[in-house]
């Protein structure tokens, strides 16, 4: 066979199992003798065993080889939405506030999970979403300018900082949580909402490589869906 991409290498893999030539809990050769086999590099095997691992249909241990999942998972993808096209695409307009904008120390909890010094400042802002001149989506968000420094110039009063970072950074990773919490009084005065009242809240990590971009806590008004794919 000749020398195969990692994507070509992706499919054959898929094909093997779903046509059970490699079954559910069969350990598959190594990536020495894979990369034999497709006449490439041992790097373009990892990459191509390596991502699909990551939709469940591989199970990687480290000595212990890969398998075929026993019982792969779907995995959801979720976009980073651009909040004035979600308010838009429900036929409203949009309009964005930005309620504080300050460089401030990182609070210790958040310094240690953006992997910053405990003495370092970011860019802090509260944004309020309107629809209609209605809140919709109350937006806190820290933004790390060691890693985007162009955020300092940004016009952030023309375009919402959802709305540059999606268009401006490359992100590579990110963590996602996704719950319903009682409104805090910070919510609900924002929002308009007796203090209390649930609401669907998105917490938000995103990196580029080993660097943290921003995170931000998305605290959406009663009545918002969240839509996405398997």
């Amino acid at each position: 066979m000749s020398q195969a991409s990692y994507r070509t290498i992706q499919t054959e893999v898929r094909r093997r199992i779903q046509s059970r030539e490699w079954p559910a809990g069969q350990i598959i050769p190594s990536e020495v003798e894979l990369a034999r086999e497709f006449d490439c590099a041992r790097a373009t095997i990892n990459r191509a065993l390596r991502e699909l691992a990551q939709t469940g249909l591989l199970d990687r241990r480290r000595k212990a080889g890969t398998r075929v999942s026993l019982n792969p998972t779907r995995k959801a993808t979720l976009d980073i939405p651009i909040i004035r096209l979600e308010v838009e695409n429900r036929g409203q307009t949009h309009r964005h506030q930005i309620i504080a904008r300050e460089h401030l120390p990182v609070p210790d909890h958040l310094a240690a999970r953006m992997n910053a010094p405990r003495d370092a400042q970011m860019l802090h802002l509260k944004t309020l979403h309107l629809a209609d001149d209605q809140p919709f989506l109350f937006e806190d968000r820290w933004i790390n300018p060691t890693t985007i420094p162009d955020i300092l110039n940004a016009p952030l009063d023309d375009i919402s900082a959802n709305e540059w970072l999606v268009q401006n950074v490359p992100i590579s990773r990110g963590d996602i949580t996704l719950t319903a919490q009682p409104a805090t009084e910070n919510d609900a005065g924002t929002l308009d909402v007796p203090s209390g009242t649930a609401l669907f809240v998105i917490e938000r990590l995103t990196w580029i490589g080993d660097s943290a971009v921003t995170s931000v806590r998305l605290a959406y008004a009663p009545g918002y869906q969240l839509s996405t794919q398997i």
